[in-house]
């Protein structure tokens, strides 16, 4: 197999939380988690890092070490006399998951075992309005496709779509730019297909949560604010983990109405908000620019440099900036992360969101605050995936099963 074109940075996976009472299945996944995430690769640097008692550790390793689930990984260097260390490392062979961020126009697909190894990866092109059958049927084919590549079992898939979603039903919900697709049972047709268990989640969740997991975790609370097709956005707490609100629906910023913006119908059927004023498809529009090939034509333009379309997206900024500099107010962010078509060609949407953010906030919303564009750029929405999948397989509920698989 031909290694694959891009790696993925060391993402922090959480750990269980502990508790005075720990049972057996919190002990092997904060373990795993542990030694997966690079965080501790020997019995010493777990019982620092888990806080657990020597005797536990032990265990919990020689356990893991007879299941498969571990395995050593040559000797870690000790400074001073002592002995050198054991280093520890998860196994190839615990199996993989698969990853779909899926975008309005197109589609990033890999697979990646449970150490964040890209084993494959692939971009196809295709259109959310053509409806669940037709995307999730080319998903499916390029899905199978990476399994069979790996050459290990697949214990959990991961998908993110460019809309409102219920994670707990594995659906969506009433997505503005995806006709067809509502109540759709994605999670249960991808299950049905691959066998294993389906977490869906929205599209700018997953570049959130990626972002989040490869910055120093001093960098969140985090916003991640997606310029594309649409506007979205996605929110990681302080501690690392995506924040939903009480239905899904946080950080769908691109319906909020932004003062000063055209009266602009959006597609939800309101007027102004800022995903019909600011979005690539907005510029396009404004350019004479339609059909499938207006995002990627706007790119184009934006990367030349064009006079015009970088005095719309000069303007468009303006318009996210008033956005952001609310939401800095409203959550207090340690860091603004910019994502999406036009980020990636140019510092001109950065440059213009970062003066009106620092100009119309307040300084102590501001005074430690970093604005700044992806550090994974496309690949981000896959680093979250691949976090929300490994921390499935490796979760208290489900390592038990992993390891029995593995013995198998």
């Amino acid at each position: 197999m031909s290694p694959p074109p891009w790696t993925l940075p060391a993402l922090r996976l959480e750990a269980p939380l502990l508790s005075g009472r720990i049972d057996a299945g919190v002990t092997l996944s904060t373990v795993t988690r542990l030694v997966a995430s690079g965080t501790a690769v020997s019995k010493a640097d777990l019982v620092v890092a888990a806080g657990l008692a020597r005797t536990t550790v032990s265990a919990a390793v020689d356990e893991l070490l007879a299941r498969g689930v571990l395995q050593p990984d040559g000797i870690r260097p000790t400074s001073g006399r002592g002995r050198p260390a054991d280093r520890l490392a998860l196994s190839p062979h615990c199996g993989a998951v698969l990853l779909a961020d899926v975008g309005a126009r197109g589609a990033h697909l890999a697979v990646v075992d449970l150490r964040q190894q890209v084993l494959g990866h692939v971009h196809v092109d295709l259109d959310v309005r053509e409806g669940p059958a037709a995307v999730l049927g080319t998903v499916e084919g390029e899905l199978e496709k990476l399994r069979t590549r790996a050459g290990v079992p697949v214990r959990a898939v991961v998908i993110g779509l460019p809309g409102p979603v219920d994670g707990h039903l594995g659906v969506p919900v009433r997505p503005p730019i995806m006709p067809g697709w509502h109540a759709y049972p994605v999670a249960a047709r991808l299950q049905e297909t691959f066998a294993c268990p389906v977490l869906l989640e929205n599209d700018v969740n997953l570049r959130a949560l990626g972002e989040a997991r490869a910055l120093p975790a001093d960098q969140a609370p985090l916003l991640f604010v997606k310029v594309g097709t649409g506007i979205g956005g996605g929110l990681v707490t302080r501690e690392g983990v995506l924040h939903h609100g009480a239905d899904g629906a946080a950080g769908d910023i691109g319906h909020v109405r932004v003062r000063g913006a055209p009266d602009t119908v959006c597609v939800c059927g309101n007027i102004g908000c800022i995903e019909a004023v600011a979005s690539v498809t907005a510029i396009g529009r404004r350019l004479g620019l339609a059909g499938a090939d207006a995002a990627s034509e706007v790119r184009e333009l934006v990367a030349r440099a064009d006079p015009e379309t970088m005095a719309l997206v000069r303007e468009a900024a303006a318009l996210i900036g008033e956005v952001v500099a609310m939401l800095v107010h409203f959550y207090n962010p340690a860091r603004v992360t910019l994502g999406g078509s036009v980020t990636s060609a140019s510092d001109e949407l950065l440059a213009g969101v970062r003066s009106v953010v620092y100009q119309r906030a307040l300084p102590l919303a501001t005074r430690n605050l970093v604005l700044a564009t992806s550090v994974l750029g496309e690949h981000a929405g896959l680093g979250g995936a691949s976090v929300l999948g490994i921390e499935r397989v490796l979760s208290a509920e489900h390592i038990g099963l992993l390891g029995a698989a593995t013995r198998r």
